[in-house]
């Protein structure tokens, strides 16, 4: 199976193994979450899942649902009251402790409250996303307002951390988030504790959110579905 296989392949059953009738459920963002999003679509279309209420964590999400007559709420919704049963969602990368790094879309503020406040957790990705150690390849996001992006720079330096400024493709100028703010990408010349970083970033004023996913800022870690080359998903726990 090539990338984009693996990312159908694992998305569809995630879906499968753990969506229910009646849950109230978070959908991620990005292009190993398409595909989960999809196949949801089409077992309520089928009529083999009923009574979904699902909480999108972007405009992709948002739009990919509205193509499929997915119903939506958000956290807010009298019929969801802030919680959820679960949340189905990508990765940039997983490390061996199923710690995680994400917001390569740009959304990871909401899908971080999203996790949060969900029962269960899962991320799909495909096997060229498992790595031994986060952020040293693949960029982790750090989601700032405006006004704190040189302060927030310097800050990163110190901690060794190497930023940069996300620049848009079909733009001039910066990547702004759906709530207005800009995005650094970081990247770490050695191997860095998640807990720790997530910790640490989130505690300089003017960070929004961070990329680093470990049980500090989800509660939990998550069940890791992985989509490999030989048509297999490994699952985690």
């Amino acid at each position: 199976m090539d990338q984009r296989e693996m990312k159908e392949l694992v998305g569809r059953t995630a879906v499968d193994r753990l969506v229910k009738s009646g849950m109230k459920l978070g959908l991620g963002t990005g292009s190993t979450a398409m595909p989960a999003v999809r196949r949801l679509g089409e077992l309520i279309r089928d009529g083999k899942i009923k009574d979904i209420k699902a909480v999108p964590t972007s405009f992709q999400t948002i739009i990919e649902c509205e193509k499929w007559g997915i119903p939506l709420y958000n956290l807010n919704s009298a019929e969801i009251g802030g919680e959820l049963d679960l949340t189905i969602d990508g990765a940039d990368e997983v490390d061996r402790n199923n710690f995680c790094t994400k917001g390569g879309g740009g959304a990871l503020l909401v899908e971080k409250i999203t996790a949060y406040n969900s029962r269960n957790f899962a991320i799909v990705v495909d096997e060229l996303k498992i790595v031994d150690d986060l952020a040293l390849k693949f960029a982790v996001p750090i989601e700032v307002v405006p006004e704190a992006r040189l302060t927030v720079w310097r800050a990163l330096e110190f901690m060794g951390a190497r930023p940069q400024l996300r620049e848009a493709v079909r733009k001039a100028g910066p990547v702004i988030t759906e709530h207005a703010n800009l995005l650094l990408d970081i990247r770490f010349p050695h191997a860095v504790d998640p807990r720790a970083m997530e910790s640490e970033i989130a505690c300089i004023p003017g960070v929004v959110e961070t990329g680093f996913f470990s049980y500090l800022g989800t509660k939990l870690r998550p069940i890791v579905f992985i989509g490999r080359s030989t048509g297999e998903v490994e699952i985690r726990e």
